[in-house]
């Protein structure tokens, strides 16, 4: 039953929060936000939960007084993933990404104008919002299902925000503080603390042996994340077509070399021989052509450090079943591991995908950002708390009933019988039909299907 694992997973909290009060009323606060209909702002959950007549000051206060961390969350996440869901050896994969969450409050302080992704790329439009970095880590399900595919489970959600530009009339010392603020609060410098944050929880939880893989798109690669000081950590970025790269200087009186290459002059080079790796993507496992270049050095960027280079050649695809054949673009990486077979560095790459499945349950679904909350604290800890079941509600699922969708689950529309994987909406709905045969029996909160309807219409 999806309700029972998912309640005892929510019982995992029990620590994090100060007071078992709190506790209790955090899990109802995420069974409402969860299950509810319509926006999921916090007065949807208490009127889900039939709490519309009770005071509602304390579940506000839950998210913005209650001493609580919202990182602590995630740590019942990673545990029963690296424990129950990846193979015994080999490296553990963490996909980040940034994503953006909308809000319209003027004045909340983390908040600031940003990239409208659905802009048209003729025409950049800006919106008001909130920006947050996400890691998942990567199951890989097809190893017990050939079936399925991997699944992207939430670890870690951290708000990231934009310094904000001193006025014109701000004085020349706060604009050198404003630039060097930029410097040590940004997207990277945020990157590379969540890397090593997650290396610290995998070593409590025992993990000290196995390296952790950390997958970024190419606005990672650069200076800041590759000259950190990385231990038991390795790096798989896309880099650019003309980044300019060397090998180191064969002689003496210089460390680089004076010719430099760029990653698509390697594409190009016969003299580099293609070589084949069997990757599960598209439902199956397909044949992947890469070449692979060692010893390689970014002046610009790593410094000294000793990277490897992987070019990848377009794979094929048809959007219909008898329809013409397109080719997918070249990907280039740069990656600071120079031991790990290639195969288990490219396989994390093309699983890395389903972190953006991750950003559209979260908005489109289970509606994160959406609450009405304007406290300092509330702000960040509301989407983070979301994120954390949703990620429980992903393992629930799986522990339940199994990577693939088997009939307890809602039967699909006919254009959509071929589905093989559960999606974030079926568990949802087959949350709400397990809380409404609760709520029947006298074992939930008191609501029924048909209230929470009207409720959200409301």
């Amino acid at each position: 039953m999806l309700l029972k694992y998912f309640l005892a997973r929510l019982a995992r909290w029990k620590d994090i929060f100060p007071q078992e009060r709190t506790h209790r009323r955090a899990v109802a606060l995420t069974l409402g936000l969860v299950g509810g209909l319509g926006r999921r702002t916090i007065t949807r959950a208490l009127c889900f939960l039939g709490w519309q007549n009770k005071d509602w000051a304390t579940s506000y206060r839950v998210f913005s007084r209650s001493p609580w961390s919202s990182a602590e969350l995630f740590t019942p996440v990673l545990k029963e993933s690296v424990r129950d869901w990846l193979p015994a050896h080999g490296p553990i994969a963490l996909a980040l990404d940034d994503t953006g969450l909308p809000r319209t409050g003027k004045k909340i302080k983390t908040a600031g104008w940003q990239r409208d992704p659905m802009s048209p790329p003729f025409h950049v439009n800006l919106r008001w919002g909130l920006r947050f970095l996400q890691a998942s880590i990567l199951l890989p399900l097809y190893r017990r299902d050939p079936a399925q595919s991997a699944r992207a489970v939430p670890v870690r959600f951290a708000e990231c925000p934009v310094v904000k530009r001193p006025k014109k009339n701000a004085g020349d010392d706060e604009r050198a503080a404003w630039r060097q603020a930029r410097k040590t609060h940004n997207l990277s410098t945020r990157f590379v603390a969540v890397l090593q944050e997650q290396r610290q929880r995998l070593d409590a939880l025992g993990y000290k042996a196995r390296l952790l893989l950390g997958l970024g798109d190419g606005s990672f690669c650069n200076r800041t994340v590759f000259r950190a000081a990385w231990e038991r950590i390795a790096l798989v970025c896309r880099c650019r077509k003309d980044l300019r790269l060397c090998f180191r200087h064969a002689g003496k009186g210089r460390f680089y070399a004076k010719k430099t290459f760029k990653p698509e002059e390697v594409y190009d080079d016969p003299s580099i021989p293609w070589r084949e790796a069997r990757i599960y993507h598209g439902g199956k496992r397909r044949v992947v052509r890469y070449k692979e270049v060692r010893g390689v050095l970014w002046r610009g960027g790593a410094g000294r450090k000793s990277l490897r280079l992987i070019v990848v050649a377009p794979t094929t695809y048809r959007k219909l079943k008898h329809g013409r054949t397109y080719q997918r673009q070249r990907a280039y990486l740069l990656t600071t591991d120079e031991t790990t077979p290639v195969k288990q560095l490219l396989q994390p790459y093309f699983d890395r995908f389903q972190i953006e499945y991750n950003h559209r349950d979260e908005k489109d679904i289970l509606g994160v950002g959406q609450a009405q909350v304007w406290a300092d604290k509330s702000v960040p800890r509301q989407p983070e708390l979301v994120v954390a079941a949703y990620a429980l509600l992903l393992l629930a699922g799986l522990a339940a009933y199994g990577p693939g969708r088997t009939t307890d689950y809602v039967s699909l529309p006919k254009w959509r019988r071929r589905a093989r994987r559960p999606s974030c909406q079926d568990l949802v709905n087959l949350l709400r039909q397990q809380i409404d045969a609760a709520a029947r029996t006298g074992a939930a909160p008191d609501s029924d299907f048909a209230q929470m309807i009207i409720r959200a219409a409301a």
